[in-house]
């Protein structure tokens, strides 16, 4: 079920001895043509893309505000209610990030920032034969804490041509403009190019498979995409000789549920604790109605690492940089200090990642495939812009003008210079 390493006694080498993730299949040129098609057909390439990859030919390609109210009367109570305690919680976190701008004022000059959000930003929801209303709120309300004027959401339709009621209760709930109906890498050509129908962005959000993942990748720049884009879900469950088994089995199963190409790492230093998980994890897979997706990723991407104590297995988890850290052991706050590269860490016992996953406030697209090692989860950040503002006094000039004009004619650029000097 579960991959076996032991790395006890190997504490310098970890990075050289551990598995990185699986190698996707190259997928490069596939996207690349697709970026073409939408580039230059527009609209009729989403339509026969959609129609290739996703079996159906939709109606329209955008849904708006009409739409939207008309799903959030039909969901059920229990489910809209439910969405509007998670949209309050993540949108109480992110306001916290809205921090004023930094100013210094000395030697005559005032140095400040503007913190402008983007324009317009694209969020990116799987969907087709699934769906995830709570990634709807996650990437849509941390871009309206952050002030952007015009967020959209691109959803793969389902079989039926639509998108469900629920994701379009949780765009309405979000406060998304307009919902397309279009997914896959088409979607982020869309997004980044624009289409007769879509408009194009500022900044695309969101998680998806190793395609849209790649399309991302090969739009950045042409949009802006944050420093880590969210591939298939990861999670390095940390546990000890006390950690309930069929806890950690059913974290681990939680995140493998995603389906392939993902991570399940357990860590430990109890042979009997991996053994007795391993039984649970076999037990959940085999009455999963999800039993295909757990069983290609746990597969593929299952690993039961056994360590030498505590501080090797946050070590082994630093190296793995997952998106969900797990320190499933009563002493886990102990060990929070210890961590470098996390997506998101959860801690103790009562702390599955699922509560990160809906309601814990911030934003469950977090950096997956070891990017966790220089980036961060989706936040407001990623959506704003700091431009500097340079106010100069006569002292100002007159005190820094001179190292202005000796560092100028150091490089040879002389209109620098003169542009002090016929200031002064």
């Amino acid at each position: 079920m579960l991959r076996r390493l032991d790395v006890r006694g190997l504490s310098d080498q970890l990075e050289s001895v551990l598995p990185r993730p699986p190698a996707a299949p190259a997928v490069a040129e596939a996207v690349a043509a697709i970026l073409a098609e939408v580039r230059r057909d527009g609209d009729r390439a989403l339509r026969a893309l959609t129609e290739r990859f996703d079996g159906v030919r939709v109606k329209g390609l955008a849904l708006g505000q009409t739409e939207l109210a008309a799903a959030l009367d039909r969901v059920d109570p229990e489910l809209r209610a439910a969405l509007e305690v998670a949209h309050r919680r993540i949108a109480a976190y992110h306001r916290l990030e809205s921090e004023p701008p930094r100013e210094l004022h000395t030697d005559g000059l005032r140095v400040r920032e503007l913190v402008r959000p983007v324009g317009r930003v694209g969020c990116y929801v799987p969907g087709g034969r699934a769906r995830y209303p709570s990634t709807v709120l996650m990437c849509a309300t941390p871009a309206r804490a952050a002030g952007v004027a015009q967020v959209d959401l691109c959803v793969p339709p389902g079989p039926d041509g639509e998108v469900d009621d629920a994701t379009l209760a949780a765009a309405a709930i979000a406060g998304v403009d307009r919902v397309y109906r279009v997914g896959g890498a088409q979607a982020v050509a869309a997004r980044a190019y624009g289409t007769e129908t879509v408009r194009p962005v500022e900044v695309i959000v969101g998680p998806g498979n190793r395609y849209v993942a790649e399309a991302m990748r090969q739009v950045s720049g042409v949009v802006g995409i944050p420093a880590a884009t969210a591939g298939p879900s990861e999670v390095c469950v940390v546990a000890g000789p006390q950690t309930p088994a069929e806890l950690a089995a059913i974290d681990l199963a939680v995140q493998a549920e995603h389906g392939p190409d993902g991570l399940a790492w357990l860590v430990t230093w109890s042979e009997e604790t991996l053994e007795a998980v391993e039984r649970a994890l076999a037990a959940i897979v085999a009455a999963s109605p999800r039993r295909q997706e757990l069983a290609a990723t746990l597969r593929d991407g299952g690993y039961g690492c056994l360590v030498e104590g505590p501080e090797q297995a946050v070590a082994v988890a630093n190296v793995v940089a997952p998106e969900h850290l797990e320190l499933l052991v009563d002493d886990a706050a102990g060990l929070v200090e210890l961590v470098r590269s996390a997506g998101a860490v959860f801690v103790g016992p009562r702390s599955p990642a699922s509560l990160g996953d809906y309601v814990a406030g911030p934003s469950h697209v977090l950096p997956t495939n070891r990017t966790a090692r220089f980036a961060s989860a989706l936040g407001v950040a990623d959506f704003r812009r700091r431009i500097a503002v340079v106010e100069a006094e006569d002292e100002g000039l007159a005190r820094l003008g001179p190292s202005v004009v000796a560092l100028a004619r150091a490089e040879g650029l002389d209109a620098h210079a003169r542009s002090i000097e016929l200031r002064r």
